[in-house]
């Protein structure tokens, strides 16, 4: 079987290659080599990509999981599912990162106002930088999302433990709460959400098993379950809404019959 590995293997190089080539344009994908050479080469922190998909250039933490986001989000397309989505003109990005997918959709639906909500604070920062070329577009908040508006802590361990799998938890003393915790009904405050990424790390067992009424303002999603008791929640929250299911990738999407 080792064979097959690695014949798998030298085919998934050469399948991204061609979704490089195609998504990023030659330029880009050009710079986005030079630059991932550098980074391996040359004792930098950071350096920028652009993507044909991205209005402008990416701030990218050199020796981090941004990197492996990046492709998900303009080499793969992960939410190219989306794409033919209408009239968009709000859009909630819970669990952020580095505002890739932010930058995605910002690019995407020019019209949109896009609100991204990250808790880790580096995160953040890289978020807040990804996204200040749109300006008044897009409103960050330093956040987890949660079941409630409460104090929250950081788990020890999730997922593979980088950048891109930072997971909360309640504290049992609040008062040593290390991040803010905000609920849905405060984001959606409202108003008609025409499009709800989620993305936030098991969190939305949390969500989805407490008061779901906000999601009568919430015309599309796209989420990433982490697990069995996350799915079984989120499905038993979204059945009484008449959403047109489909999968894209690792993605889950409900879409509007109106669309």
């Amino acid at each position: 079987m080792p064979q097959k590995s690695a014949l798998e293997a030298v085919l998934q190089r050469l399948y991204s290659l061609k979704d490089a080539r195609k998504n990023l344009g030659l330029t880009h994908l050009f710079g986005y080599a030079v630059q991932r050479a550098r980074a391996k080469l040359l004792p930098i922190t950071s350096y920028t990509v652009r993507s044909r998909y991205a209005e402008h250039a990416l701030y990218v933490r050199n020796g981090t999981s941004d990197v492996e986001v990046f492709g998900q989000i303009f080499v793969h397309r992960e939410y190219r599912c989306l794409d033919p989505l209408r009239d968009v003109r709000r859009i909630l990005d819970l669990g952020a990162n580095v505002g890739y997918a932010s930058a995605y959709f910002l690019s995407r639906f020019p019209d949109a106002l896009v609100t991204s909500v990250e808790p880790d604070a580096r995160n953040y920062a890289a978020l807040v930088r990804n996204v200040a070329p749109y300006g008044s577009r897009c409103t960050t908040v330093n956040a987890a999302v949660w079941s409630e508006s409460v104090p929250l802590a950081f788990a020890e361990h999730y997922g593979d433990g980088r950048e891109w799998a930072v997971a909360v938890r309640e504290t049992r003393h609040r008062e040593h709460g290390t991040v803010r915790g905000v609920d849905m009904r405060t984001l959606v405050d409202s108003q008609t959400i025409d499009l709800l990424k989620i993305d936030i790390e098991g969190a939305e067992l949390e969500v989805f098993s407490g008061d779901c009424s906000w999601l009568q303002n919430v015309k599309n999603i796209v989420i990433e379950l982490h697990g069995p008791s996350c799915r079984t929640a989120f499905d038993t929250a979204v059945s009484p809404h008449s959403f047109l299911r489909s999968r894209c990738d690792e993605l889950d999407v409900l879409l509007s019959p109106a669309q």
